[in-house]
Parts: C-alpha cells; sequence; structure tokens
C-alpha cells in the first residue's frame, strides 16, 4: 500500500515537471474546456498583455445532457491563454447567452423541469466565475423564453440585452467573439 502511493505521488510530481518543462500550466477550467499544448505554434499570447472578449453565446446544445458547445468553448479560450502563461487578472472575458443558448443559465430546478436532466453547464459556469470571467444572460432572451429571472443561475449576471452588452463592451474595446 505504501508503496503504491509513492508510486502514485512520484507519477504525479514527474508530471506536474513535464508539463513545466513544456510551458503548460494545469487546466484552470477543469469541468470543460480541453485543449491540446502547442508551445511552440505561432501566434501565443503574449502573457504580459490584457485580453478583453465579449463572446456571443447563441447556439443551443443538440444533447441538453452535455455541456453547450459555445460554453466549451469560452473554456477553452480560457485554459488556452493560462496555459500559455496569462494571468487570470489579464482576462477581462464576458460570455453572454442568448437566442437557443439561452437555457444553459438556467438553475438546476429549472433546468430540469425544461430538459429532464441536471443542468450541465453550472459546474463550468461557477468555474468560470471563480476565474473572474463573467457570464451573463440576456434579459430580452429569458422574457422572449418565458423564464423568471430568479430561474438563472446565482453565477450568472443578468444584462438588459445582448444587444447592448456586446455593443457597450465593443466601445470599451472589447473584441467580438461570435460562437
Amino acid at each position: 500500500m505504501k508503496s503504491s502511493l509513492a508510486l502514485f505521488c512520484i507519477t504525479g510530481l514527474l508530471g506536474c515537471a513535464t508539463a513545466a518543462a513544456q510551458g503548460t500550466a494545469a487546466q484552470v477550467i477543469t469541468a470543460a474546456g480541453n485543449y491540446h499544448p502547442l508551445p511552440k505554434a505561432a501566434y501565443q499570447p503574449n502573457p504580459a498583455n490584457t485580453y478583453k472578449v465579449v463572446f456571443g453565446l447563441t447556439k443551443g446544445s443538440d444533447k441538453p445532457s452535455e455541456v453547450n458547445p459555445a460554453l466549451e468553448r469560452v473554456a477553452r479560450t480560457v485554459n488556452l491563454y493560462a496555459a500559455a502563461g496569462v494571468p487570470l487578472d489579464h482576462l477581462k472575458f464576458v460570455a453572454v447567452a442568448y437566442g437557443p443558448a439561452t437555457p444553459l443559465v438556467l438553475d438546476d430546478e429549472h433546468y430540469k423541469a425544461q430538459f429532464g436532466v441536471a443542468n450541465p453547464n453550472l459546474p463550468v459556469i461557477a468555474q468560470l466565475r471563480k476565474a473572474g470571467i463573467d457570464v451573463a444572460v440576456c434579459g430580452q432572451a429569458m422574457a422572449e423564453h418565458h423564464f423568471a429571472n430568479e430561474w438563472a443561475s446565482k453565477d450568472v449576471t443578468l444584462s438588459l440585452s445582448a444587444l447592448t452588452t456586446i455593443t457597450e463592451l465593443e466601445q470599451q474595446g472589447y473584441a467580438l467573439m461570435p460562437l
């Protein structure tokens, strides 16, 4: 038992050392956002820069039991920048869900009522929030879907609309990434 535990610990330390030697960080968002480390690829993010991106999440999930693909891409983006050495406080990211993507923000109770399964997006949203990423939902889309504003997860920001959120953030220098 002790030798198995020691081997497990050594293997873990070697994995961390290998990741450090390759210039990759541990994955920040573990609930989604897997990526393939490419430390020698072109167009690596500069860790000294600050990145301002507003993600427009418009696609619904084909499978309500799986993480929304647009939210998955936001998580991957965070992980890619973190792996390149960009500090989380240099990522000024806002992900706005609207249109068919609106249900991804629902709390478990209301998501289950709508789709019959627990909301797989909630762990991702919670991890994004913990990493400093704002996940917002269009208040107009909530109304159009007949969702009460209180049905959104506590980790989600209710915005006036996706239209105003995106244009306001673009005026502040954010790049739009439609997903």
